[in-house]
């Protein structure tokens, strides 16, 4: 195993809830239940069990054939998943979080958030107008991804949940969305900035969520000026 699969294999193994993490990392790679037991030799139920932690932790050859079967099915695709990882893996991020949590003096609805952004909404437009919120996460996707485990993520909110999280190195959404998907606790918006076209299976997961998708192409330092304004 490389740096990155042996990351993989170790998040899963020392986890509380490696269902948990299994199903986080399918997800990232958009691979499907179905494609990944045929690749894997067992069925889609079973890998079902265990994102779900009905059936007990997987053994050590269990993990080594769902990694083995992460990069097997992304090579067949081109790599694009493995790539992008992998310039995260072995860098030196011990100076900063991944994340920044910032909370409002005074709470701003779900309207005036996408208009101070400048945002495209990409999914759920008619949640905005019930939305208050009281603060703002602003999250390096892959670094939370990579340093992170799924039990860790309640520490994204601060003191509160009413808030919206801010994705930065992002490309397609995918990876923001899938860190949402598995999170215990959910953000009441979810933006992104400088995205082009939108990966469907965040769209998906958005839907699924009820969360709405924005867009912008404002840079996350003119978005933190004016969000830190309120």
């Amino acid at each position: 195993m490389d740096e990155l699969e042996e990351k993989i294999a170790g998040e899963i193994t020392l986890s509380d809830s490696p269902g948990s993490v299994m199903k986080k990392w399918r997800e990232l790679f958009g691979i499907t239940q179905a494609d990944l037991a045929k690749v894997i030799k067992i069925s889609s139920s079973t890998i079902s069990d265990y994102e779900s932690n009905r059936r007990l932790s997987p053994g050590v050859g269990v993990i080594r054939r769902f990694v083995e079967a992460l990069f097997k099915i992304d090579s067949n695709s081109g790599g694009s998943v493995r790539q992008s990882l992998s310039k995260f893996v072995g860098e030196n991020k011990e100076e900063s979080l991944p994340y920044y949590v910032h909370d409002f003096t005074s709470p701003l609805s779900g309207i005036d958030l996408n208009r101070i952004v400048e945002g495209k909404v990409i999914a759920n437009p008619n949640y905005l107008d019930s939305i208050n919120l009281f603060g703002y996460t602003k999250i390096d996707s892959l670094r939370v991804i990579l340093e992170m485990s799924p039990p860790e993520y309640p520490k994204l909110f601060g003191s509160t949940t009413e808030r919206v999280f801010i994705f930065e190195h992002v490309s397609t959404g995918r990876s923001p969305m899938v860190v949402i998907r598995v999170a215990p606790i959910k953000p009441k918006v979810v933006l992104v900035h400088n995205v082009t076209t939108i990966d469907k299976l965040a769209v998906k997961i958005a839907q699924i969520e009820k969360i709405p998708l924005l867009t912008t192409k404002l840079s996350i330092d003119e978005i933190e000026s004016r969000l830190k304004k309120i």
